[in-house]
C-alpha cells in the first residue's frame, strides 16, 4: 500500500513544497491501487477518453516536460505523441499499468534528481512558449496544482470503477 508522506507544518520552504509534491504523487498511485489494467483503462464518458491510468501518464508526460525538457533543457520527445500533445497520454486503451507506471516513475525520479541538484527554488530557465524565464519555484507550485487538480479526477474515475471514494 502506498504511504503519503506528512507535510511539514513548520519546514523550510523546499522542503515543504517537495513533501506537498510527493503527497500528491503518492495520492494518485492510491487511486490506482488495487486495479487491474482493464480497470485502470475505464473511460470516464463519451467524448472523454480520460481514465486513471491515462491520468498516470499524462502525469509522467507533465514531470517529463516541465523537469527534463524545461529546468534540465533536455531536448527529448514526448512519450506518448510525436506533435508534443499532452492530451494523447490520456487515451490509455492499449496500455498496461506496467507501461504507464514505469514511465511515470523513471519521470518522478528524473524531477526529484533535478530538484535535489539545483542550487536554490530560484533557479530559472527560459520557457519558449511563454517566451519568459521560470523558476524551480514555480515548477514545483505548478506541479502541485496539476497534481491536485487531476487527483480531483482521479477521486471520480475511482469511484466509477468500484464506488471507493475518500483519501
Amino acid at each position: 500500500m502506498t504511504e503519503r508522506p506528512d507535510p511539514p507544518r513548520l519546514g523550510d520552504e523546499r522542503e515543504t513544497l517537495r513533501v506537498f509534491l510527493d503527497f500528491h504523487r503518492a495520492t494518485l498511485a492510491m487511486k490506482c491501487e488495487g486495479l487491474s489494467d482493464e480497470d485502470l483503462r475505464k473511460q470516464s464518458m463519451p467524448p472523454s477518453t480520460l481514465s486513471l491510468l491515462g491520468l498516470v501518464r499524462h502525469m509522467a508526460e507533465v514531470e517529463r516536460n516541465w523537469f527534463r525538457r524545461v529546468l534540465n533543457s533536455e531536448d527529448i520527445e514526448h512519450v506518448w505523441s510525436d506533435n508534443r500533445d499532452f492530451q494523447a497520454a490520456y487515451d490509455a486503451s492499449n496500455s498496461t499499468r506496467e507501461e504507464a507506471f514505469t514511465a511515470w516513475q523513471t519521470e518522478v525520479e528524473h524531477a526529484r534528481r533535478i530538484e535535489r541538484e539545483a542550487e536554490s527554488l530560484d533557479v530559472s530557465k527560459y520557457f519558449a512558449r511563454w517566451e519568459e524565464e521560470v523558476s524551480l519555484r514555480f515548477v514545483m507550485l505548478h506541479m502541485i496544482h496539476e497534481y491536485a487538480r487531476h487527483n480531483g479526477h482521479a477521486d471520480f474515475l475511482r469511484e466509477g470503477v468500484d464506488g471507493v471514494t475518500g483519501a
